[in-house]
């Protein structure tokens, strides 16, 4: 499995953002700008939107129309771990995990179940440091 971060560097990488939105005071908008804007293909999931920055929403990850590359996650731990559930149904296993979005039980499901994951860093400085 390649490792989450060179998966950042590679062509044609698309990441699926758990908790986009469009609310400002959240990091879910930060990152989906941030992301959009260094070239990335994001696709923002969130049951309670049906847009987020002008683009469609995805209520969950099955709706997405092709298999994101990277699942990342700014969402409470709590749904951290039910999408987690949904990821390994879908066979998506490259996962990132913002900080805030883990808890004992969250990483414990993704260890147990051979996830490609990263944790407790964010996106945006990673992703920043691949330019």
């Amino acid at each position: 499995m390649q490792d989450i971060l060179s998966l950042l560097e590679e062509p044609g990488t698309t990441i699926a953002l758990v908790g986009a939105t469009d609310n400002e005071s959240k990091y879910g908008h930060t990152i989906f700008l941030d992301l959009k804007r260094k070239g990335y293909r994001v696709y923002a999931v969130n049951p309670r939107r049906d847009t987020v920055q002008g683009e469609k929403a995805y209520s969950k990850l099955a709706d997405i129309p092709e298999l994101p590359t990277i699942v990342n996650f700014v969402i409470p731990p709590r749904f951290t771990l039910h999408v987690l559930k949904q990821c390994l149904e879908l066979g998506l296993m490259n996962v990132f995990i913002q900080p805030g979005a883990e808890s004992p039980e969250v990483m414990e499901f993704v260890q147990e179940n051979g996830f490609n994951y990263l944790a407790n860093a964010c996106i945006m400085v990673e992703s920043r440091l691949m330019a």
